[in-house]
């Protein structure tokens, strides 16, 4: 039998899957119609894209990005409490918000991209990872 806390790991990762191809989908034409020409750019940075790019085209490379930082923790986390056990129950629930936290402060920042609503999503689904990490505490010490 596998732990519970997997699920929201899969699911996370998935929803980065999708943001990728959002991104990829919506940056493409962009850089087309920017007169960027893939083939000749060398060595360029993200910077370079928010300048070339309009805001909105940018903010859903800026989620991706997001969701390739904190949420390493998440899955490092759930790994440590699946190994020990612990995966079920209340810390699969927990797990469940956090990934649902991710999910909603993507669709803010890839939409609206208005900060308070952002930072607040962002801060909840911190205070999971937190909770998760002394559940994860808990079970190896």
């Amino acid at each position: 039998m596998h732990a519970e806390i997997l699920r929201p790991v899969v699911v996370l990762i998935g929803w980065s899957l999708v943001m990728l191809a959002w991104v990829i989908a919506t940056r493409l034409p962009a850089m087309r119609a920017a007169g960027v020409d893939l083939a000749r750019l060398v060595g360029s940075k993200a910077s370079d894209a928010d300048a070339a790019l309009p805001p909105h085209i940018q903010w859903k490379a800026h989620n991706y990005n997001h969701l390739m930082e904190q949420p390493t923790l998440f899955y490092a986390v759930c790994g440590v409490i699946a190994l020990t056990g612990t995966g079920n129950g209340v810390n699969a629930w927990i797990a469940w918000a956090y990934v649902a936290l991710r999910i909603a402060h993507s669709l803010v920042q890839t939409t609206v991209n208005r900060v308070q609503p952002r930072f607040m999503l962002f801060l909840a689904s911190t205070l999971a990872l937190a909770a998760l990490t002394l559940h994860a505490a808990l079970a190896v010490f």
